[in-house]
């Protein structure tokens, strides 16, 4: 099967290229990705050479690009998009753009081509916060940011296509995603990044958020598995089922680095900050997928990841990563 993965060099979907190809030998990945800030061929070095992957440098918003890259695949997996909660207030508009428009490009050249299937790789996020039981996929969308509302928006136009024009769409959400090659702005690889240089952590409000933590190969597993048997036009939740304060979580790296709490920073929360995301699994579990990764052991060997490839993640904290971190939480320390 030719499958086209959208935002390759990303954190997740380069993991997902990676896992796709260890996984099946009658496979062809095609990487359409734009390479913005967080895209990053070197996240893709050790399988560069595989005559089954081929990279295209792309926006998924360039219609003639999406057309060209997109005719002959079996199927499209879309993980491109603008993540980061605290940049979608700064700049919404990169946002709307990406994770809105290029959703809007893919469908059409997906409809056009007539591509037997599409799945949109989506966040818990959509859902918004709340303070008791767990999010199911019928559970109205709520988002808070610029970016889960435009996460949810790509959502609804997914399934306006599936119900207008019978496109072969589905959706996966998952929890917060963790692992190695994640863009040191979120907040376990720029805590961990950080602390090994003794600088500090900055913390949000009071730090008793709370997060549902997933390992990025059992998502990569999940997304999988939905690919193969999920139903179209349906929604599957991807947890892990390790909801973890972020206050917690940052006390457990600094003690896996052996460093101590005085590297802990409190600043100012940001606006619209949810307090607490759960999600029901129960859907995806019906498939027979379980999370493999148990917590301890995957943030024991992140933590490790990031320990022994500096050469991976200090050229990356320059330029334009520090600029950015200047302008959020101050000169650092």
């Amino acid at each position: 099967m030719r499958l086209v993965v959208t935002g390759g060099a990303g954190f997740i979907g380069s993991n997902f290229v990676r896992y796709m190809l260890a996984r099946y030998d009658d496979i062809e990945v095609v990487n359409l990705d734009k390479l913005t800030y967080a895209g990053n061929l070197e996240n893709l070095r050790d399988v560069e050479d595989d005559p089954r992957y081929t990279f295209v440098r792309g926006d998924i918003c360039d219609a003639a690009v999406v057309g060209k890259t997109l005719r002959g695949a079996g199927a499209v997996v879309n993980f491109a998009a603008e993540t980061h909660v605290d940049r979608s207030i700064s700049g919404p508009q990169d946002f709307i753009r990406t994770d809105v428009l290029g959703t809007h490009t893919l469908l059409e050249a997906v409809r056009e081509l007539e591509i037997p299937r599409y799945l949109q790789i989506s966040t818990d996020e959509v859902y918004g916060s709340t303070t008791t039981g767990a999010f199911t996929e019928e559970s109205d969308l709520d988002p808070s940011s610029p970016y889960s509302a435009s996460k949810a928006a790509g959502d609804l136009l997914v399934l306006a296509y599936h119900r207008t024009f019978g496109t072969p769409a589905l959706i996966t959400r998952s929890s917060n995603n963790y692992g190695a090659w994640q863009y040191p702005e979120k907040i376990v690889p720029l805590f961990i990044t950080n602390a090994i240089d003794d600088q500090q952590l900055p913390v949000y409000g009071d730090g008793l958020n709370v997060r549902d933590w997933l390992h990025v190969d059992d998502n990569c597993a999940g997304v999988d598995l939905v690919l193969r048997k999920g139903v179209p036009g349906q929604v599957y939740n991807i947890g892990g089922g390790n909801e973890v304060q972020n206050l917690a979580l940052t006390h457990r790296i600094l003690e896996l680095l052996g460093k101590g709490d005085e590297l802990i920073r409190y600043v100012a929360d940001r606006p619209g900050h949810d307090r607490r995301y759960a999600i029901d699994c129960s859907r995806l579990r019906a498939l027979g997928w379980r999370p493999e990764v148990p917590f301890e052991t995957g943030l024991a060997r992140t933590v490790a990841w990031y320990r022994d490839h500096p050469e991976w993640w200090r050229p990356i904290k320059s330029g334009e990563w520090r600029e950015y971190y200047t302008r959020q939480y101050g000169e650092i320390d």
